[in-house]
């Protein structure tokens, strides 16, 4: 019975929770509670078309919206955050994390998009936002085109309340996909690109072209 009560509890409190994360909080910014959610995922995965979805509700409940993008991902578009269906929303280009606490007085809600090209300080910055009140939504890629823990994403996933893991389609097998296989030959850990530099893979596929690049090089 005791065991029943507490997860009686645990459940009422998380749909609580969870109802105030998508009904988008109003009131006093100071009564209201902070936190951060994390949307990641392997590339063509819909991590920014998530984080735009997200972002427009709150905008539609009249809420103040700031969203944020490294200054180095300037693919679609230096200042707006573009997803790859060509979905579009207003952004504003920083150097460092540090810069996104410059601009985020008086939002309500911060959207970070390719945030594993920020510096590790993202962590804490998206950390202090949450606890002045403020939702903090990250998006980014959670790992690299190694299969390697990418940039500040998994310290994030750590303190996050929430965190959807995204999938993109397997281009080997058409299963869902979670890494990132870069099909050029560049090693650089940074390199912009689109379908021409990257594929989505499972991880049978993915294990299977690492060692189809082994050969190669």
């Amino acid at each position: 019975m005791v065991i029943e009560y507490i997860s009686c509890q645990f459940y009422q409190h998380y749909y609580e929770f969870e109802k105030d994360m998508f009904l988008e909080q109003k009131g006093n910014k100071k009564n209201r509670k902070g936190w951060i959610e994390v949307v990641c995922g392997s590339m063509f995965s819909g991590k920014t078309e998530e984080l735009i979805r997200r972002l427009r509700r709150a905008q539609y409940a009249n809420q103040k919206v700031l969203i944020f993008k490294p200054t180095v991902d300037s693919r679609y578009d230096k200042e707006n955050v573009v997803s790859h269906n060509k979905n579009a929303i207003e952004s504003k280009a920083v150097g460092s994390s540090k810069d996104i606490l410059i601009h985020a007085s008086n939002c309500d809600v911060i959207g970070v998009d390719e945030a594993q090209f920020f510096d590790a300080n993202l962590t804490k910055v998206c950390t202090e936002l949450a606890n002045n009140g403020i939702r903090v939504i990250v998006a980014g890629l959670d790992m690299d085109f190694l299969g390697k823990p990418f940039g500040p994403i998994p310290h994030l996933m750590a303190v996050a309340e929430f965190v959807s893991k995204v999938h993109a389609i397997c281009l080997g097998c058409g299963d869902l996909a979670q890494f990132s296989h870069r099909k050029s030959k560049e090693d650089n850990l940074v390199l912009l690109g689109e379908t021409q530099e990257y594929e989505p893979l499972c991880r049978k596929c993915f294990q299977q072209a690492l060692k189809d690049d082994a050969k190669h090089h």
